[in-house]
């Protein structure tokens, strides 16, 4: 049997990591700022990351949600300290997309409506309803096709108080990154943020803030939407929660009613998966990750904004976009084939940044050299 080939593969064959370092099969070394779209979040194999799941898997590594597992509750209290929402609760899963499928199910669910503001550029996943919500014709199938979903311009508030005037009482949810990635690391302003939360509270829609890349600590705060000033309802996330573990959740507002069988999963939330996401928030907590990620991000953001080839510099804390014209698109590809660094993308010509938080000053200088190196190249 062959893989089912959907993946563009570089041919780098990773067999050790630590830290922001990775290493070939032929011994040969790389900075890893992208961690694997933004999912390694204290660095690859964290001593006390590696511990606590081996502690784990030395007691249970699984059991289904259908008997007590009190490690939920350990990280659904650490999850609440560290974000801030204490009063809010916890829905554990497997994935961003689940995530944020389970979101806007309990969108409809709580307003029984069925219709979702989207956002042009937006990226929200590839299950059923996550990616009708995701701006790519190439991925939606037609079984995914919907008339629910309506896309609106990104930070048009004109365009949203027009969406609200004609469908208000039909709004389910308005569902919006606070960092758009694969839409090239453009921020949702304060002012479109405050308005979404304005016109949800008007017409008992859910304000939904996918935090699955752009939140967990990346951009300095806890969640990316915080920056505005506002609470979302729900917020979801992934990725960087589990340092590379697959786990993803919701967390939801004291609005919403639990019932049972309301939402459910198989795997969510099982031993390992949540001790691997308690062992992030005690590295993020320990450390001062996100106020790293705050001052190691506007070092690189004010350094990059020097170099006269790049067109723009976008993103907050480190999550960073550096948009360069469309005859320097190959740096990117260069950066990994001639200075051994991985870095994202965003087509044509966006690299994206998505490190570890703890990187150092002398990481991104690392980069910043050989970034000088491949446009002076």
């Amino acid at each position: 049997m062959e893989l089912f080939n959907v993946y563009p593969v570089t041919p780098i064959n990773i067999v050790k990591a630590l830290g922001s370092t990775v290493w070939d099969e032929q011994g040969n070394e790389y900075l890893d700022l992208y961690g694997g779209h933004a999912v390694i979040s204290i660095g690859h194999t964290h001593p006390h990351y590696v511990k606590s799941l081996t502690d784990q898997l030395n007691k249970i590594g699984f059991y289904s949600n259908s008997v007590l597992i009190p490690i939920q509750q350990q990280l659904a209290k650490q999850l609440g300290e560290v974000s801030g929402r204490q009063d809010y609760t916890l829905f554990l899963c497997n994935s961003g997309a689940e995530a944020n499928e389970n979101a806007l199910k309990l969108a409809s669910f709580h307003t029984g409506r069925k219709k979702i503001i989207a956002f042009n550029k937006s990226f929200h996943g590839r299950t059923s309803l996550a990616v009708a919500a995701t701006d790519n014709p190439n991925i939606v199938a037609p079984v995914n096709e919907t008339d629910n979903v309506v896309f609106l311009p990104f930070n048009d508030e004109e365009a949203l108080e027009k969406a609200f005037n004609e469908y208000g009482e039909e709004i389910a949810a308005v569902i919006i990154e606070g960092i758009q990635g694969v839409g090239g690391i453009r921020e949702a302003s304060i002012p479109f943020l405050k308005m979404i939360r304005s016109l949800c509270d008007q017409y008992g829609s859910v304000f939904i803030a996918d935090s699955v890349q752009c939140g967990y600590g990346r951009t300095g705060n806890f969640y990316s939407h915080d920056y505005a000033g506002v609470d979302a309802d729900i917020y979801s996330m992934a990725k960087g929660m589990g340092n590379g573990f697959p786990i993803g959740g919701i967390s939801i507002s004291p609005k919403f009613k639990a019932s049972f069988g309301l939402l459910g999963t198989t795997f969510g939330g099982n031993h390992l998966a949540c001790a691997a996401a308690i062992s992030v928030l005690d590295i993020i907590k320990q450390d001062n990750l996100m106020e790293n990620a705050s001052k190691v991000g506007q070092y690189l953001i004010d350094e990059l904004k020097k170099f006269d080839k790049v067109l723009e510099v976008r993103g907050r804390g480190l999550m960073i976009g550096i948009e360069l014209p469309a005859e320097l698109a190959h740096v990117k590809k260069d950066l990994l084939l001639k200075n051994r660094i991985f870095t994202g993308e965003a087509k044509p010509n966006v690299i994206r940044l998505l490190p570890a938080l703890n990187i150092t000053n002398e990481i991104a200088d690392q980069f910043l050299t050989a970034f000088d190196e491949r446009l002076k190249a």
